[in-house]
């Protein structure tokens, strides 16, 4: 499938605090956007929440079960969908990024 660039306007405070959250959660936004979006569209719903009053380990396990369920529909579905491969990959990338950015 085909993918196409979506640009999403945020206030800059709230963008900043998002990229923080979702490195908390050992992924990019993007990651974290795309998961929102192909968990909203299959199932028609806002499908899950994921808190930082969790602990690390919570997280991570509550990430991999929504993704793996996610994965699940879509192969349902017919649909084509990231592998686990791919996004660990784009989370080592965003995490590169994240040590450059900080000087690490």
């Amino acid at each position: 499938m085909a993918q196409q660039a979506m640009t999403v306007r945020l206030d800059s405070q709230m963008k900043a605090q998002f990229d923080a959250l979702c490195e908390q959660f050992g992924m990019s936004a993007n990651t974290a956007i795309n998961l929102f979006v192909n968990k909203v569209v299959r199932s028609k719903s806002i499908p899950f929440s994921i808190s930082v009053t969790e602990d690390k380990e919570t997280v991570r396990m509550n990430a991999i079960k929504a993704m793996e369920s996610m994965q699940k529909s879509a192969q349902e579905a017919g649909v084509s969908e990231m592998t686990l491969d791919e996004i660990n990959e784009e989370i080592r990338l965003a995490r590169e990024e994240r040590k450059k950015r900080l000087g690490i």
